[in-house]
């Protein structure tokens, strides 16, 4: 394997640059499938039959903590990235593991809202509107908890195999899915939460 030293770490190897390529190509299937949900929501909005709508339920409280709590991770994460490239093993996991115990933070305000929203009226089968909500924040939620397993795999591999151009291209590409979930988080805040509470 031959290492450009002159690059990154991450993109170092011929296999690293393709495997970034690689992810690029996936987040645009991850784009495509949240527009779907985006646009489901939109077409679903008015759709409440006999339950609560969006006015009804949304509380600006989780929503702050929630947004500060992912945006936060966001920062971290671009932490975690500077370190691993000065070469600083301890910094980049420490920076991942905050990323982590804020992305749990964020799903466990998240299960605190969908309980609040249930105790509420609003189900899954309540309406069109409900059934599109529930289905956009979950696949949001669904992908930040994958992400929390993900990069708990990747912290044990920087502890056991330290910066190599493999574990700098995974936590790179790690930190990519996580800027696009708090991508994706933005444009709920805005779309759905701050919308629907107008």
């Amino acid at each position: 394997m031959k290492i450009d030293h002159s690059q990154p770490l991450e993109y170092s190897t011929e296999q690293n640059n393709l495997n970034i390529l690689g992810f690029w190509i996936f987040l645009g299937a991850e784009i495509a499938l949240f527009a779907t949900l985006f646009a489901t929501y939109f077409l679903l909005l008015n759709g409440t039959g006999t339950g609560p709508s969006d006015s009804e339920v949304f509380v600006i409280d989780t929503l702050i903590t929630q947004t500060l709590l992912l945006l936060t991770s966001s920062f971290t994460i671009g932490l975690a990235i500077h370190a691993m490239r000065l070469g600083r093993k301890k910094a980049t996991i420490n920076f991942f593991l905050i990323t982590l115990v804020l992305g749990l933070g964020f799903l466990g305000v998240e299960i605190y809202e969908f309980t609040q929203y249930v105790h509420e009226g609003l189900t899954l089968q309540t309406s069109g509107f409900s059934a599109a909500l529930f289905i956009l924040l979950g696949t949001h939620g669904a992908h930040v908890a994958f992400g929390l397993f993900w990069g708990a795999f990747i912290i044990i591999q920087l502890k056991k195999d330290g910066l190599t151009p493999e574990t700098a291209n995974k936590s790179f590409i790690f930190s990519l899915y996580w800027h696009f979930l708090d991508v994706i988080w933005i444009f709920i805040f805005s779309f759905v939460y701050l919308k629907g509470m107008m």
